[in-house]
């Protein structure tokens, strides 16, 4: 695995030499396979995964038993039940590979050791957590506000890389489609 993962930190905090080397020998790297379910609802998320490579997502199961996909990560972001890993409380989510993935791990403990002895870190943890709260509150936005093109549009400008690497009815499920109705959206479009 290569660790990438410096260059990533370097555009958010301003890291001493020493406390890039601490960030890096806290993440323990693991290689898992496509379709692994990294978190299943009920236990208690014990990993922060930043993706080297690969794709995931988290989906809950709704009351009519139907996946909901809430988020895919890919290269570059972190994978992880926020509320689960900070309150050590069981989770309401599952987190599956979609491909084979490269992660990078952080525990609690391992965590907590890296913002105790580099304070810097907590500044990229901060924008992380802001970006994912804009994402959160935009993809609010687009379900309250936009028509189901308008919602594929944008999904399709956001995740450019997306419908080449994961099935259609994850795409519809995190639009709130049917992947009946996501194919005609998708056949409308194509006649314009």
């Amino acid at each position: 695995m290569t660790h990438d993962i410096s260059s990533y930190a370097s555009k958010y905090v301003t890291a001493t030499k020493e406390e890039m080397t601490l960030f890096n020998s806290l993440l323990q790297p693991k290689i898992v396979p496509k379709k692994t379910l990294l978190l299943q609802e009920g236990e208690i998320c014990r990993f922060e995964a930043y993706i080297e490579k690969g794709c995931a997502r988290t989906y809950y199961i709704n009351e009519n038993g139907a996946e909901v996909t809430l988020q895919f990560a890919t290269e570059e972001w972190w994978v992880s039940d926020i509320a689960s890993f900070h309150d050590q409380k069981p989770s309401r989510m599952f987190i599956e590979t979609l491909e084979d993935c490269e992660l990078l791990i952080l525990t609690p403990d391992s965590k907590e050791k890296l913002l105790r002895a580099a304070p810097c870190f907590e500044r990229m943890f901060r924008i992380m957590v802001q970006r994912n709260l804009s994402r959160l509150q935009e993809r609010l936005f687009q379900t309250i506000a936009k028509t189901a093109v308008e919602k594929y549009l944008d999904f399709i400008e956001r995740y450019p890389t997306i419908p080449q690497r994961v099935a259609q009815h994850y795409i519809a499920s995190y639009l709130g489609f049917s992947p009946e109705f996501l194919s005609k959206v998708r056949t409308k479009l194509s006649r314009k």
